[in-house]
């Protein structure tokens, strides 16, 4: 099992580590060649797309990967996810097709909506070929899935760019054909290398019972969708494409920082589905302990990252893009970095509380979390642009850890979370020392390491034991 864990990380944490890498190349393309106005407006056409694509996934894709992961029959599950993104996929492409007609000076403003919606479209279709290889804790053959598309992209972008021959319609061909190719090797590696038969089987007992399950879901999808691209919409809408240019800048480096979580998160899964589904008996009380030991290593983690991306930030950025995304989103980046742990600790309890089935619950603190965004966003973008945009996200991913610690069931957890502020607290005192010690940027990165370092191991919040505790979590 150990084996199992450290395979299974190591293949997730290769497939985040390149499509972020590629991710991060791709943007950082675009930004340098294009014009903030041009490079605003593919941010905004990609954030309307995947909001709605996330909404019409309806929270199947989750129940989906506990279904497999929980013994279901894959090729049955697998026909009737792939009917449903199918006919959700073509709605909503179907319903922007129509709207062109209906709203035309809006689409000819936003022209690139529906060329960039092909290839969303395309990777939406592969999405039940990606969940399937997560339920059946297959992270080779999710590897490959997951970032031939984002591989192809970078690799052709680079080329043209190279050669100066890189424009906004190469740049759309591009991403249509990266997409596509990622659903047409999702499809083979199925078929082929997991050897699970693709078939479209009409099954209307079977659909409505994988719908039935994830009705609680549905809600979390549609919340989800508005919470992550919300701001993003919002800036394009009422404030502009350079604004929108710099914030959406600023949060993908910030979702690029996040990088251990993604790569933890997928492993943990169905491992914790194993240990907290219904039907478990009760977890004893040195397991209970060694899920709090993990959480204060993340919690060790995310401090650590925000204060790195906070001493580099203005140096290194400025740098890499002549000066254009570095001075002018510093306070930006700050606010959304200081959210780091609590998106650790909320995809940690999160985890917990989907591996129990606790789905009505999650639903209510989607909602909540849902109408602190909107009401914080709605109010904060039209006074401070991107700054409010960064509050209102902050004030969101907060709300949601007071939730969840409030609801979720452990012996011992409110006791144990206050590593959630104790931790950023080290990280803030060290960044502020070392910024009034030093002003050389990596005297200033050196000594604040140190000083974290020695924080987190005066209070605590580090021990020799909890590698130890990394160890048995990885033998389960």
């Amino acid at each position: 099992m150990k084996q199992k864990f450290l395979s299974d990380l190591s293949a997730n944490s290769l497939q985040v580590v390149i499509n972020q890498c590629c991710g991060l190349g791709i943007f950082y393309v675009l930004s340098t060649y294009l014009d903030k106005t041009n490079f605003g407006e593919i941010n905004w056409s990609l954030a309307v797309l995947l909001t709605l694509f996330g909404i019409v996934a309806c929270g199947i894709d989750q129940v989906f990967v506990r279904r497999i992961a929980s013994g279901h029959n894959e090729k049955a599950v697998l026909s009737v996810y792939i009917f449903h993104v199918l006919f959700s996929g073509f709605l909503v492409y179907s319903l922007l097709l129509i709207g062109e007609f209906i709203f035309p000076s809006f689409f000819q403003k936003h022209n690139l909506l529906l060329l960039l919606g092909i290839g969303k479209l395309m990777i939406f279709f592969s999405t039940p070929f990606k969940q399937l290889a997560t339920g059946m804790a297959k992270f080779r053959p999710l590897l490959y899935m997951s970032v031939c598309s984002n591989i192809l992209r970078s690799i052709a972008l680079l080329v043209l760019a190279g050669i100066n021959q890189l424009t906004l319609s190469a740049i759309i061909i591009i991403f249509i054909a990266g997409d596509l190719s990622e659903l047409l090797l999702s499809f083979f590696i199925t078929h082929h290398i997991i050897k699970i038969p693709v078939t479209l089987q009409w099954n209307k007992k079977d659909y409505a019972g994988l719908v039935k399950e994830s009705l609680p879901q549905l809600g979390v999808a549609v919340f989800t969708s508005f919470i992550a691209r919300f701001d993003w919409i919002l800036l394009g809408l009422i404030s502009s494409n350079i604004i929108l240019a710099n914030y959406s800048f600023a949060y993908k480096i910030f979702e690029v920082a996040t990088l251990p979580m993604l790569v933890v998160a997928p492993v943990l899964i169905p491992r914790f589905i194993k240990i907290f589904h219904p039907g478990a008996a009760t977890l004893p009380k040195d397991k209970i302990n060694d899920l709090f030991v993990f959480l204060r290593i993340e919690m060790v983690i995310a401090s650590l990252v925000a204060l790195v991306l906070n001493i580099l930030w203005i140096p290194v950025i400025d740098f890499l893009t002549n000066g254009n995304y570095g001075s002018v989103n510093s306070l930006t980046i700050l606010l959304l970095s200081a959210t780091m742990p609590f998106l650790y600790l909320n995809n940690f309890l999160w985890t917990i509380n989907f591996a129990k089935g606790r789905l009505q619950m999650i639903f209510y603190v989607f909602a909540v979390t849902f109408l602190v965004n909107i009401v914080a966003t709605t109010l904060l973008i039209p006074l401070y642009s991107a700054i409010g945009a960064a509050v209102a996200y902050g004030l969101t991913i907060i709300s949601q850890s007071i939730l969840y610690l409030y609801q979720t069931r452990i012996d011992g957890l409110k006791k144990n979370s206050f590593c959630v502020l104790l931790c950023p607290l080290c990280a803030l005192a060290s960044g502020i020392s070392a910024s009034v010690l030093f002003t050389n940027t990596w005297l200033q990165l050196f000594s604040a390491l140190f000083l974290f370092l020695l924080l987190v191991i005066i209070t605590v919040q580090l021990r020799l034991s909890d590698w130890m505790v990394v160890k048995r979590i990885a033998a389960r």
